[in-house]
């Protein structure tokens, strides 16, 4: 008999990776799925080793409604009882004005972080209110808390994910499946600069003159939330490093804290 399960989109890198750990750790079974073969070959080897956890891993593009339908159909039955899904899958893609936006990024951003959630979504819940219980935990962004200058679609899609788990939860509080978000700020050890400027490295560095949130300090809460007694919901978390005071507005006076202090060990 499997313990409890958790699915965890985008599971390759960053916040993902690093909340598949936590899991793991607290003896879990995953699911994590993500678009980079080798990676969740790699995830699934160590983590079944370090932590005596079994892990099953699907390789599709999120934004693929068939792909991820059939991944979600075909489970078997011994995993197909999931009890918490982590919406994670995500991307920025481009930082320019409405008026020389690049409608490809647009269209990747919306068919990622919105499309994809809802894709994914779709099947999971609806096993969820079979099984009578689960939880959803969507990954939002201070981007959907307010905007700021060039962020324009990305904004909008990290808005639509704050609507959706209200609506969700409209949806589903009355079948005991329980619905969050967590809406972290600037965040390192993650691929999200690298990706949102197309892999230029120089660009992509924008964490050196200030301290911002970790991947870890996000995975952290999500399993805060997670493993809240059952009869408790909470609804949202907004998270910021403490040289963040808004989606636009950062101290970069220069990084103030040692991470380095915080171990691995210490999640």
């Amino acid at each position: 008999m499997l313990k409890r399960i958790v699915l965890i989109t985008g599971a390759t890198s960053g916040i993902g990776k690093a909340t598949a750990k936590v899991f793991a750790k607290k003896g879990y079974h995953l699911i994590l799925t993500g678009r980079r073969r080798d990676r969740l070959k790699e995830i699934k080897k160590n983590f079944e080793i370090k932590y005596a956890t079994r892990i099953l891993t699907l390789c599709f593009d999120i934004r693929n409604s068939e792909a991820v339908k059939k991944a979600i159909k075909t489970l078997k039955p011994g995993w197909s009882k999931i009890d918490i899904l982590i919406n994670n899958a995500g991307l920025a893609s481009g930082l320019a004005p409405i008026y020389k936006g690049d409608i490809d990024d647009w269209e990747v951003m919306i068919d990622t972080n919105l499309k994809g959630l809802l894709y994914i979504t779709r099947w999971v819940s609806e096993n969820m209110v079979q099984e009578g219980k689960g939880h959803i935990i969507n990954i939002g962004s201070t981007a959907g808390q307010e905007v700021y200058p060039n962020g324009n679609v990305y904004c909008a899609t990290k808005y639509a994910v704050g609507a959706l788990t209200k609506a969700m939860r409209l949806d589903l509080y009355d079948k005991n499946i329980r619905v969050s978000q967590i809406a972290p700020g600037a965040v390192e050890e993650t691929e999200f600069s690298l990706v949102r400027f197309k892999g230029n490295k120089k660009r992509a560095s924008i964490y050196d003159d200030y301290n911002p949130l970790r991947s870890r300090d996000v995975a952290k809460v999500i399993y805060f939330v997670a493993s809240q007694p059952k009869h408790v919901n909470i609804e949202n978390i907004l998270l910021m490093g403490v040289q963040q005071a808004s989606a636009a507005l950062f101290d970069k006076s220069g990084r103030r804290f040692d991470t380095q202090l915080d171990q691995d060990s210490q999640l």
